[in-house]
């Protein structure tokens, strides 16, 4: 118990993760952060799921392929276990510098990520969410294990490690003790720009444009099976005999709305290019609330009370109550048939 207060709360994690290398760990942290974001409650539809999710698939997998294959220092790169720089400078190293490793992390997450997306594709769990979220999470999490064990059986003064401690002296140096006052202006310049560059993309990514309003409206049939399709439709009516459509709303409003939806059977006489309704019959009438980025789907039968050749069977959607007098030019959106009804045999 001594030895745990002497060394405080990081030996009281397993040696794996005490002896993980800092980059790893934030790599394996990233992954483990992201996922959460993806499915948690609350978070799932925040910018935060946007900030980690792009380093998650544009580069954190490509990182953690690299330091599985390249786990020594190159020359750009150096340990800091060596104890002088004549030390250092005679190590030979066969790794690759850090601009080459973050280059070819990017290009290789790019390359990786396809093709995961590619391997599930022949897969019964297909191109989804969670498949994809599990492939990329645990493929990244092995090859940070891959890497981890590899780059300890590297000798010390040969491996890969960031070299934080040289950069955070060096920037401390540079921000906080300029040699001149040119260079301290252009310090203060750097910082404004940064934090100007940071707010805006957290403003982008916080607020988004918000793209073009629309709703969708469309008839579709089931099959035997119970799949729907956009196909044969019924067309061949009998007077007081019905047939099933299913019709569905899609609300990109950006707002949850109130329609109304109402379905006429329409006679209607054409002349000179101009269409009239001679006669209508409401057939039915739906009210539903639809929530923003929702789709609403309802099966009816479809019951003609009268008779006709090129009868139009429309549905036409408003927006609230809708009109006294629904037609399909006052309707917000329309869909339409053209079918036969005949008299019972």
């Amino acid at each position: 118990m001594a030895e745990t207060d002497e060394g405080g709360w990081w030996l009281l994690l397993p040696s794996q993760l005490r002896d993980l290398p800092a980059d790893l760990a934030v790599t394996v942290g990233w992954v483990l952060l992201t996922t959460l974001t993806v499915f948690l409650p609350g978070v799932e539809e925040s910018a935060l799921r946007v900030v980690l999710g792009l380093p998650y698939v544009l580069f954190v997998p490509g990182y953690a392929f690299i330091a599985a294959l390249f786990p020594e220092a190159g020359d750009g790169v150096r340990g800091e276990a060596a104890d002088t720089d004549d030390e250092r400078d005679s190590q030979r190293r066969s790794g690759i510098d850090g601009i080459e490793r973050v280059a070819l992390s990017f290009g290789l997450s790019i390359a990786i990520v396809p093709l995961l997306g590619l391997v599930l594709n022949f897969t019964p769990w297909g191109i989804r969410l969670v498949p994809i979220v599990v492939s990329v999470s645990g493929f990244t999490i092995i090859m940070s294990a891959v890497a981890a064990r590899r780059r300890l059986a590297v000798p010390e003064a040969e491996r890969f490690a960031v070299p934080y401690r040289a950069w955070a002296g060096a920037a401390k140096a540079e921000l906080l003790e300029p040699e001149t006052r040119g260079d301290a202006v252009l310090n203060v310049l750097l910082a404004v720009s940064v934090v100007l560059a940071v707010s805006s993309v957290g403003y982008a990514v916080a607020v988004p444009k918000q793209g073009e309003s629309f709703t969708e409206l469309y008839l579709l049939t089931e099959t035997d099976d119970g799949e729907l399709v956009a196909d044969d439709y019924p067309t061949e009516f009998e007077r007081g005999t019905g047939s099933p459509i299913v019709v569905g709303i899609g609300n990109q409003e950006h707002r949850p709305v109130n329609y109304t939806l109402v379905v006429e059977l329409q006679r209607v006489s054409v002349q000179n290019n101009s269409t009239r309704v001679v006669a209508e019959r409401e057939l039915r009438r739906f009210q539903p609330r639809v929530e923003h980025n929702k789709t609403w789907h309802r099966r009816h039968v479809v019951t003609p009370t009268m008779t006709g050749e090129r009868l139009r069977l429309a549905y036409l959607l408003y927006i609230g109550a809708g009109p006294a007098e629904p037609t399909l030019n006052n309707s917000y959106r329309e869909v339409h048939l053209w079918v036969n009804v005949t008299a019972p045999s």
